[in-house]
């Protein structure tokens, strides 16, 4: 599955089957916040929420901004994936 980043919209995306997948984000105070996860039906359960939102906390680590989550499935997911919780190198 291929994943883009729209830098300009701060949305990561993915068509799958013909649906466009995305998660939205916001970057405020070094905190990067993912807001939505959006996998529409006929795709869903295919981990491409997944995968989006580790492509979004990838990005955000590779800028060393602090990861949080408003949305609920990234909540979940980082609580799944606890070493995404704090940037690396960050002391904390």
């Amino acid at each position: 599955m291929e994943i883009t980043h729209d830098l300009s919209r701060n949305v990561f995306e993915a068509v799958v089957d013909g649906y466009t997948a995305y998660v939205s984000y916001a970057v405020v105070d070094g905190v990067f916040d993912v807001e939505h996860t959006v996998v529409p039906r006929e795709i869903g359960g295919r981990g491409v929420a997944a995968a989006l939102v580790k492509a979004a906390y990838d990005y955000a680590r590779e800028q060393g901004l602090k990861p949080r989550a408003t949305c609920a499935y990234a909540v979940a997911w980082l609580k799944r994936n606890p070493s995404y919780q704090v940037p690396p190198d960050s002391g904390e």
